[in-house]
């Protein structure tokens, strides 16, 4: 089982591929395997993102929600 990346280190490894692939650095037979990565980890960090926007967005409407019901106390 692969080891699951937070979303920092897949940013900078998406940075490093894109830097080998601007910078030719990269034979064609691992051009396919580094864009098949690339989109693994582009993948997860939407997956992270849209967790992370979900969090956010369901404690704000918990502190609504309290806030609102002190306010009517």
């Amino acid at each position: 089982m692969a080891k699951k990346v937070n979303y920092q280190e897949s940013m900078e490894r998406l940075e490093e591929i894109l830097e080998n692939i601007d910078s030719s650095d990269v034979n064609i037979d691992e051009l396919a395997q580094q864009v098949s990565e690339a989109a693994e980890l582009l993948k997860s960090c939407k997956n992270i993102l849209t967790k992370t926007e979900k969090d956010v967005t369901a404690a704000l409407e918990t502190l609504d929600e309290e806030f609102d019901e002190s306010e009517n106390a």
